[in-house]
């Protein structure tokens, strides 16, 4: 896997995770352990973009 298209993956993920998020957040009775968990892996793939892009 090319190092451009590992980025526009991982920009995916990232985007998909928000829209998680916003979702679980909207709901009247939000899950907070999931989305901990979500959080948590937004932030990952945010590192590891950041950690490529630097590259």
């Amino acid at each position: 896997m090319s190092l451009e298209s590992r980025l526009a993956s991982l920009r995916n993920r990232h985007a998909e995770l928000d829209d998680k998020i916003r979702l679980e957040q909207a709901r009247t009775m939000p899950d907070t352990q999931s989305l901990s968990r979500m959080k948590l892996d937004k932030l990952y793939v945010k590192e590891e973009i950041e950690r490529l892009a630097r590259a």
